[in-house]
């Protein structure tokens, strides 16, 4: 299991780097608040998919300037209470806005 965390984290990391090269950043960010910005959807990501109680692939994560939007549908508000806590916990997020529908 935990060679699957590595490899995620690789993996998104490495789509990461590549994207920000791209032209599709956002203006007003720079190429380390870009990378910064991949790092903290990174932890995100892998904090969701280490707790047993969230289906982490339903969740969509985003990250711009420190601010983590949070998307997707899940099966009870617990889990979107769940999610936006786990989120506001990782370093360097400034804050969370929530948009996570419960079917």
């Amino acid at each position: 299991m935990q060679n699957f965390f590595k490899i995620l984290t690789c993996f998104t990391l490495l789509t990461s780097f590549v994207s920000c090269s791209s032209s599709g950043s956002k203006k007003n960010e720079t190429a380390g608040q870009y990378v910064d910005d991949s790092v903290i959807t990174t932890k995100v990501k892998t904090a969701f998919v280490k707790d047993p109680d969230l289906k982490a692939m339903q969740i969509n994560v985003k990250t711009y300037q420190g601010i983590v939007q949070l998307s997707g549908f899940v099966d009870s508000a617990t889990e979107v209470s769940k999610a936006e806590e786990i989120a506001k916990n990782v370093d360097n997020v400034k804050s969370v806005q929530n948009d996570i529908i419960v079917k």
